[in-house]
């Protein structure tokens, strides 16, 4: 492994300068961090966790050396580099979460701002990048030896800053990117397969300033698309290239989306009898109108604090709007096991893009869905480590969150600059992981993990509780892992199952409750989800089941 020696020194200038980007102080409520790895060799710009439990970090391959060494006689020729032509360090690896591990994956064409997803069989299938990656495909199917496979003509347009989403079937569409106003498919159904025209984002995009790359999508369970650009939000029929309902503006006309970089998420669907009644769509933060012209000047504006939240099902949906403890801008959101959402990482001023973000955010904050409005956000410890632009963060099968990366230079850069290139790991573990909490967490001990879920029909699940158990306080969630970059955690999604409230003891702290599989792929696509079992809102560790 190569760690340049400049990088022994940010730690020190992290340590003077942390006073100087302390947001405001907040109240902590709960969490803890904990640091796994004191660098992995490379800034986590893309991060996917996969079904053996292992995630895949990548940043892009024109940085110039990484900071992780490829194995002996590895090496890739660089033909987007001016200066280093041969490289024989790591623009990817594979962190194993059980051994607290790493190992150096070789990625050829360049990953930078992609999107991707986990096919039905698990595998990372990853689409875009830039330079000699903007056409490519890439696959990798995780095991101790396995390696990037690359397909560099796999797509039809140049896609980069796209927003990929996995559809019933088990495809993915592959929505917009840099001045491209049109949608694809990979897998392809026939070589004359094209691609198709979108309006929507040509009419939601900023002249020098975009503002629509890194759509939020979204599969509605009606088997359309609700798609979110800038201010605006349509529901679309991919399949018949046509727009299905048009929703309101988001209240204040502030743009959401990259390089404004809100983050959104589908809120948690409940199915009762077959039956989703409520489909919702929560929008945080971002940097207000002009934010990204001005943090180019050197001027940074405070970061957008409010929320918008719309119910995407109803007749005549309308946004309803909160208030954030603090503005946020680069932030993530994620769907915890439980139902909450965590939202994590960024800053409270200026904008995405090299240089032009201030003033991190260093507490996470908890929202709550099902509190009424004014009670619903929780703010958490905080990190010690800002986390600006290119930062990521992910759930992993024990409950807890991974957060890396941060680097708003082009290049790796240690030393001299308010946030230096960030290669520590983290994570971030919620209340429910507290000691304290251990007796009413449930431990699933049937079925085994990768057990076969057929659509509509039932799974019973044996768990386990020291504690006394509250059976009408038990749920069984579904989450699906999702592709986080920018910002945004493509396919993320949260199912709360029917059968929660039959919940039965079988014997001394043991419990049986019998659940059905979502009725169809328009609810939930087909492929690999982390099934949890969640007591007084705290939730097990995940098993790995496969939803068809």
């Amino acid at each position: 492994m190569i760690i340049s020696t400049s990088h022994v020194y940010y730690h020190l200038l992290f340590g003077l300068l942390l006073l100087h980007y302390a947001p405001p102080a907040c109240p902590a409520a709960a969490g803890y961090w904990t640091l796994l790895l004191p660098t992995i060799g490379i800034s986590a710009m893309h991060i996917q966790l996969l079904t053996n439990d292992r995630i895949v970090i990548f940043d892009r391959t024109d940085f110039g050396s990484s900071n992780i060494s490829l194995p002996a006689g590895k090496c890739r020729f660089d033909q987007n580099d001016m200066v280093l032509k041969l490289d024989c360090t790591a623009h990817s690896v594979e962190y194993d979460v059980s051994s607290n591990t790493l190992r150096p994956l070789m990625v050829l064409t360049d990953v930078w701002c992609s999107s991707g997803a986990l096919d039905s069989n698990g595998s990372l299938v990853q689409i875009g990048g830039y330079n000699d990656g903007d056409h490519a495909v890439r696959v990798y199917r995780s095991c101790d030896k396995c390696d990037w496979e690359e397909m560099p003509s796999g797509l039809i347009q140049r896609r980069w800053y796209a927003t990929s989403h996995i559809l019933p079937d088990g495809r993915q569409i592959v929505i917009g990117g840099r001045r491209q106003f049109n949608y694809e498919f990979f897998p392809k159904t026939s070589p004359s397969e094209k691609a198709q025209s979108l309006p929507f984002l040509v009419q939601t995009y900023d002249r020098w300033i975009e503002n629509n790359l890194y759509p939020f999508v979204f599969l509605h369970t009606d088997g359309n698309l609700f798609i979110f650009a800038n201010t605006h939000a349509i529901l679309f029929n991919y399949s018949d290239n046509k727009v299905v309902k048009t929703y309101p503006e988001i209240p204040g006309g502030d743009p959401r989306n990259y390089p404004s970089s809100g983050s959104a998420v589908l809120l948690p669907i409940r199915i009762v009898q077959d039956i989703e009644d409520v489909v919702e769509v929560l929008v945080c933060g971002g940097a207000p109108k002009g934010a990204y012209t001005n943090a180019k000047h050197g001027k940074f504006d405070g970061a957008l604090d409010t929320c918008g939240r719309i119910k995407i099902s109803d007749p005549n949906p309308q946004w309803v709007m909160e208030t954030m403890p603090v503005g946020r801008v680069m932030g993530d959101m994620l769907l915890l096991p439980n139902g909450d959402v965590l939202v994590i990482n960024g800053g409270s001023s200026g904008s995405a893009g090299w240089e032009h973000g201030r003033n991190p955010v260093l507490e996470p904050v908890i929202y709550k869905p099902d509190n009424s409005i004014g009670s619903r956000f929780e703010v958490q410890n905080p990190s010690t480590i800002p986390r600006m632009y290119h930062s990521t963060a992910v759930l992993v099968r024990d409950g807890r969150v991974i957060v890396g990366g941060s680097n708003p230079h082009e290049k790796y850069t240690f030393t001299n600059v308010l946030y230096p290139t960030e290669l520590r790991l983290e994570a971030f573990s919620p209340s429910y992981l507290d000691p304290s909490s251990s007796g009413l967490r449930p431990e699933i001990f049937a079925p085994v993990s990768r057990t076969q879920f057929e659509y509509g029909k039932q799974m019973v699940i044996h768990f386990t509780v020291q504690d006394q158990v509250d059976l009408n306080l038990v749920l069984v969630t579904m989450v699906a892992p999702s592709f986080n970059t920018h910002s945004f955690s493509m396919n993320q999604r949260l199912l709360v199952l029917s059968g929660g409230n039959t919940t039965k003891v079988i014997g001394t702290s043991n419990y049986e409750v019998v659940v059905t599989a979502p009725p169809s792929g328009n609810v939930a696509p087909v492929g690999y989800y982390l099934l949890f079992v969640v007591h007084q809102g705290i939730p097990s560790e995940g098993i790995w089941v496969h939803v068809e």
